[in-house]
């Protein structure tokens, strides 16, 4: 693997707060300012690969098969219909990888090790994790550089934001010391709301610069892509949150400090 190259994983362990949306998009966006990235979808559920316009029965060749040694990484990866975004798809067979993987020695490295054997190169790795704290996670929390976490702009927020940073924080005392959170981004956010503006202050008093200036807003295009199977800034351009995801790709470029 290039030495310049970010793997980052975009994970919380609340599902629903716009991680496998921030994936993809996030992926799409920085595609277009022409950095080669590859998306790994690690969740079960595949929804990432769906929303590049890869249905399940397109998938039969999935991560699956790279985690548990069967297939190497170049025999898996897909390109996508968006220049320089490629996907490592996931499957149904990676609901039971987390049963399988339990007895193999050094668990929790297998995808470090399976993508630091192939000769890949890219400039970004981002990985959408399942909504779990669960070896899955693990996997893509030991093999990554960062982690990005998307946190919907709604009461309790911060309460489950706690866990994944002392998982973050064990994780990066154990397994793997470079892990840090990269950044985090408001998603889901109404600016009519009231709450909305209440939490958003909440969070960046607590986490200060680690929080992106770039908000992610309910947008009703970002809702519409993945039916369609395309980002949004393939879907529309010009929408908000189109906009929002190249504004966020221009940040973590810049804290990444290679633009």
């Amino acid at each position: 693997m290039s030495n310049g190259l970010r793997i980052i994983s975009i994970s919380n362990q609340k599902g629903g707060v716009g991680k496998t949306t921030t994936a993809v998009n996030l992926g799409t966006a920085l595609a277009a300012v022409e950095k080669k990235v590859l998306l790994i979808d690690l969740d079960p559920q595949g929804n990432a690969s769906t929303s590049l316009g890869i249905p399940a029965n397109q998938r039969e060749i999935n991560i699956y098969q790279m985690l548990i040694g069967q297939l190497n990484v170049s025999e898996v990866i897909k390109n996508t219909s968006v220049p320089n975004l490629d996907i490592l798809p996931s499957g149904i067979d990676l609901a039971g990888a987390e049963l399988e993987l339990i007895d193999v020695d050094e668990r929790e490295f297998c995808l470090k090790k399976r993508l630091t054997s192939n000769s890949i190169n890219y400039d970004f790795i981002l990985i959408d994790c399942p909504p779990s704290l669960g070896l899955l996670t693990l996997n893509a929390l030991v093999a990554s550089s960062g982690v990005l976490v998307p946190l919907q702009v709604e009461f309790l927020a911060l309460e489950g934001l706690s866990q994944l940073v002392r998982t973050i924080e064990r994780i990066k005392n154990s397994y793997n010391k470079s892990l840090n959170i990269q950044g985090i981004v408001l998603t889901m956010a109404d600016k009519r709301n009231k709450l909305s503006d209440m939490v958003e202050k909440d969070v960046r008093k607590f986490f200060g610069e680690k929080v992106y200036k770039t908000v992610i807003p309910r947008n009703v295009t970002i809702s519409e892509a993945p039916s369609h199977g395309m980002p949004v800034l393939i879907y529309d351009l010009q929408s908000r949150g189109a906009r929002s995801y190249l504004s966020l790709a221009s940040e973590v470029l810049k804290r990444e400090e290679i633009l």
